[in-house]
């Protein structure tokens, strides 16, 4: 092929953001996000990289090991369940659903310019539908977030989202908060 390259597999190699932080010169932080909804077998595939913080690579036929030991987080929604031996290598730390106060907070990092009585009653029907024992998934921040954002483009008011709690109109973009059929028919049918 006239070039050098074709020779050493290595040039065709693509590292992962796990060989990358490996190799960084200074202390990263690397984000495993969701790991419960990878393949089942990736937590285990996982072990000997956590404890040791390294991993070999068969085609180039090195040790990859961690220069600086990475900060290594990793996210689950409990949508099924972790193996042991993987869980022994964690820290657990459990993140409570944020409190109203915090909640706004949030909101109002995202949108610093929306109507205050838009943000209370949103949260005011974004809450409400949380409570609801018949929802098996809840609207989470990113979905009040995206609603809000919805609400603003559709010119929605404050006093639109009173005739909501009155039950005297339904939640305009529902679709938007509510994310399975199940979910939708359950709240269409409570009204």
């Amino acid at each position: 092929m006239g070039s050098d390259k074709v020779n050493d597999i290595a040039n065709y190699i693509k590292k992962g953001k796990l060989w990358e932080a490996f190799e960084s010169s200074e202390q990263v932080i690397l984000l495993i996000d969701e790991i419960d909804k990878a393949d089942i077998e990736f937590p285990n595939d996982l072990l000997l990289e956590l404890d040791k913080m390294e991993f070999y690579c068969y085609e180039t036929g090195e040790t990859i090991k961690a220069h600086i030991r990475p900060i290594i987080i990793i996210t689950s929604n409990n949508e099924k369940e972790l193996p042991d031996a993987f869980l022994r290598r964690c820290f657990f730390h459990y993140i409570v659903f944020p409190n109203r106060d915090t909640l706004k907070e949030i909101v109002n990092v995202h949108y610093n310019n929306i109507e205050d009585k838009l943000v209370e009653k949103a949260m005011d029907i974004f809450y409400a539908l949380r409570e609801k024992r018949n929802i098996k998934k809840k609207p989470s921040t990113s979905e009040l977030i995206d609603w809000l954002k919805l609400l603003s483009v559709g010119k929605i008011t404050g006093a639109e989202l009173d005739k909501v709690l009155s039950g005297k109109s339904e939640i305009p973009f529902l679709g938007s908060l509510l994310k399975n059929e199940h979910d939708k028919k359950a709240i269409l049918g409570s009204h």
